[in-house]
């Protein structure tokens, strides 16, 4: 299990004195990357702020590496020394937002009563640049980082992540923690359990007919799917935190025909690993009711949860003191939304989520941050990367 500490330490009044000083240039710098529009499917949008950050954090004496993709927007990896003798922590997080470009033309950037708004400002640029902030400030008040760092952000964590899993696991595999700095929850609460995510395809095929002259010989895609909507949602166990919606469905090609083919897209959420398996099992196992119907089924778990291990405790309760040091109090939530936290705590490296802004409106037209708390989730993160052993 992780070693923490948990003792006092004047340094880190110093690092939130000097970042509350800067909260104008971390303003600016959020807003340089909000309008670097970057959605995760354009790929030079992307690969255009990937260039950027990476500029940014050799700036900041990093050593840079960017793992190149054919489809997806180019990864980036930043190495930083210091501290010998310790492991590294990971920074964790994500460039890609959900927001076309030209999105700025309907959501500018603004500032109005203390809050910044624009696409991604809270999912989640201004986490990337409290990562920088805190590196940086960690640099110049300790004269050094107190222990090696690594940053990841990727370019499709919004997609699936299914371009940057392998490297995600790869690299906390080879850290003490992993620090995802993802937006927090209500109020700056802390992500101490994610629920895992499953997504399935479920294509069933009948048989064509005209409605009025051979309804008879006609089998209906479309009732057939009826059921299996039915039949999927009494797997739903909310005890157990396992729910499933059938968020979009298809079928039929006009009214007086019986449709031939029909399809539903669902949505699996889990909160414990074990049942990932089973729950894959039962929906992989639906039966049609018309046996002149055929039933075909793709997909599965593509995020394990991220469950509230006594590792992850240990790192909450850790941000929780180091929090009051700095004057503010933490909460913790479970939420039922994935993140790459997912992966990492998955693989059973201590994982603690939530670290970014503190705002409200993700992937929404409102999607905002509160600007004076930027230092102090800076001054945070730089806490806990001096503190986790």
């Amino acid at each position: 299990m992780t070693k923490l500490k948990s003792q006092p330490n004047p340094d880190r009044i110093e690092v939130l004195r000097w970042l509350t000083e800067r909260q104008l240039e971390m303003v600016a710098s959020v807003h340089e990357m909000v309008l670097r529009e970057s959605p995760t499917q354009n790929k030079q949008a992307c690969d255009a702020l990937c260039s950027y950050l990476a500029m940014e954090f050799e700036r900041l004496g990093g050593r840079v590496r960017i793992h190149r993709q054919r489809s997806t927007g180019d990864h980036l990896q930043v190495n930083f020394t210091g501290g010998k003798g310790r492991e590294p922590v990971l920074l964790l997080g994500h460039f890609d937002t959900v927001y076309d470009v030209g999105t700025l033309e309907t959501m500018p950037w603004r500032e109005e009563k203390g809050r910044l708004y624009g696409p991604g400002v809270f999912d989640m640029k201004s986490g990337i640049a409290q990562m920088m902030f805190a590196l940086w400030a960690s640099r110049e008040i300790r004269g050094g980082l107190p222990r090696p760092v690594t940053v990841l952000l990727v370019s499709d964590e919004e997609g699936g992540s299914a371009s940057s899993r392998a490297l995600t696991e790869k690299i906390a595999r080879q850290c003490a923690a992993v620090l995802v700095c993802e937006p927090s929850g209500p109020g700056g609460a802390l992500k101490t359990a994610r629920k895992g995510v499953g997504s399935f395809l479920m294509k069933i095929t009948g048989q064509a007919a005209h409605s009025g002259l051979d309804f008879e010989k006609g089998q209906s895609a479309i009732l057939e799917l009826a059921h299996q909507i039915q039949a999927i949602s009494r797997l739903t166990d909310l005890k157990r935190g396992v729910t499933l919606n059938v968020g979009v469905i298809r079928g039929g090609t006009r009214t007086n025909v019986i449709a031939a083919e029909a399809t539903a897209e669902v949505d699996l959420r889990i909160a414990r690993k074990a049942d990932g398996a089973p729950m894959e099992r039962k929906v992989r196992g639906l039966r049609p009711v018309n046996p002149k119907c055929k039933i075909e089924i793709e997909g599965g778990i593509n995020r394990p949860p991220m469950e509230r291990t006594k590792q992850v405790v240990a790192l909450f309760e850790l941000a929780r003191q180091i929090a009051h040091e700095l004057g503010f109090s933490l909460a913790e939530i479970a939420v039922g939304g994935g993140s790459d936290g997912n992966f990492t705590g998955g693989i059973g490296i201590p994982t603690l989520d939530g670290l970014g802004a503190v705002g409200e409106g993700a992937h929404a037209s409102h999607e905002s941050i509160v600007a004076a708390e930027l230092p102090r989730r800076a001054a945070l993160l730089a806490g806990l990367i001096e503190a986790i052993e």
